[in-house]
């Protein structure tokens, strides 16, 4: 009798459950924009600013519109901004830190999502933002802050180039950005290397970018010395065939020869390819 009764209360209550409307649950997705506001508001303060940065730069790949709202918030390029000249005085002398690199470095996150949006990407060259990188580019040091450094302030040239557009290509042929690649390849760490030959083939494959490289001897000696006399790939391994090209040996070929890189010499090749497109 007791359980009958038991029975009769929990199909009563349920059915009570299933008539009640249900009770509306906290959206996921509402809750991390709001996070995602309250972390471009904290960038303005220097005293968040730094968790914001690092939250952020966590979440850039899946906020498809991050970028408009950090270009359209009020003070917040400014901030990402100051981040980058606050590290100005540890570039040269070499005084950087591990941590003052990481904290830089998801300000330049910031700035390369701002780079890649098309809705943004327009602005961000007009403002000349990536001149501001340049002088992390010019670093020569080999200790891991300023080399992850090197790698993330590429990667924001890189998320430019990528785009394939006129504008861009136009914008960095007025830079050094150039003369800045060619010596990160001959120099660079591995990656920093492949980067920078990256965004070189992207302006090699863009006519007006041909046409610049090509228009002296200068500068075509100059990339053709960094870039690849002649390398052919039998049976998976590299090997040198020694000829001349206008007078220098490429000094490109002798570090793949002994690093062997494949994604290297991918765009090594692809470059030197490009090159003889020009009629020149």
């Amino acid at each position: 009798m007791n359980a009958l009764s038991n029975s009769q209360r929990f199909v009563g209550n349920a059915q009570q459950q299933q008539q009640q409307p249900p009770q509306p649950q906290p959206n996921l997705q509402q809750v991390d924009r709001e996070k995602i506001y309250q972390w471009i508001v904290e960038l303005s303060s220097p005293s968040t600013r730094e968790n914001a940065l690092l939250e952020l730069s966590k979440k850039r790949e899946v906020v498809p519109d991050l970028a408009p709202m950090l270009w359209h918030s009020f003070g917040t390029i400014a901030a990402l901004l100051q981040e980058i000249i606050n590290i100005y005085p540890a570039v040269n002398p070499a005084t950087l830190t591990a941590h003052q690199s990481n904290r830089v470095c998801n300000a330049l996150a910031l700035l390369q999502c701002v780079a890649s949006h098309p809705e943004t990407r327009s602005a961000f060259l007009q403002a000349h933002i990536p001149l501001f990188l340049y002088p992390f580019l010019h670093t020569v040091s080999k200790t891991r802050p300023f080399e992850y450094l090197r790698l993330t302030s590429l990667g924001v040239i890189g998320a430019l180039v990528k785009t394939d557009e006129q504008e861009v290509i136009t914008f960095l042929l007025t830079t050094e950005i150039i003369p800045l690649c060619l010596r990160i390849m001959e120099s660079g760490s591995e990656l920093s290397k492949t980067v920078a030959t990256f965004i070189l083939q992207k302006i090699l494959l863009d006519e007006i970018g041909l046409a610049y490289i090509c228009q002296t001897y200068e500068r075509f000696s100059h990339v053709a010395m960094i870039l690849v006399s002649f390398i052919i790939v039998h049976d998976r391994t590299p090997f040198l065939l020694q000829v001349r090209l206008c007078g220098f040996q490429g000094k490109m070929v002798l570090s793949l020869a002994k690093e062997q890189s494949a994604r290297l010499l991918k765009h090594v090749v692809r470059c030197y390819l490009r090159l003889s497109d020009n009629p020149r």
